[in-house]
């Protein structure tokens, strides 16, 4: 029964999203607001250049921003627990770890003005990253 579940779950996980693109895109062939003369305008997606380039955020930076605001709506404890979670499912980003603990302490500092505050959230995450971004904020 549970591998019954898993397969039907792992097929809609593949196919629902073909699904939906296929039905988004087919839905915005046709632009009845086009001022033309002919009642409706195909469009096609190689009729032009976009407008403007996407600029993909590196999953490390994208990881890096979340917990710097996480760090300052809540605190660097909550900040370094899901750093640690992070880099735990995603050992890709367990490279960058060290720079952005570094940084989560340089943004404690900044946060309660004072080093011996910052350094009471310290943890054993990357290593004495987190120490060491509250020691170099100093």
């Amino acid at each position: 029964m549970n591998s019954a579940a898993r397969r039907i779950g792992r097929t809609l996980a593949l196919v629902l999203p073909v699904v939906l693109v296929l039905s988004g895109t087919l839905a915005v062939t046709r632009v009845p607001w086009a001022t033309t003369a002919t009642d409706s305008q195909m469009l096609t997606a190689s009729a032009g250049k976009a407008s403007t380039k996407a600029n993909p955020v590196a999953p490390q930076e994208a990881l890096r921003k979340r917990l710097l605001v996480e760090l300052q709506e809540k605190d660097p404890g909550v900040a370094l627990t899901d750093l640690q979670k992070a880099t735990t499912k995603h050992p890709s980003l367990a490279r960058h770890c060290a720079s952005i603990a570094r940084d989560l302490g340089r943004a404690a500092v900044a946060k309660y003005g004072a080093a011996h505050r910052a350094q009471a959230y310290s943890r054993p995450v990357c290593d004495t990253s987190f120490a060491t971004g509250v020691a170099g904020a100093q």
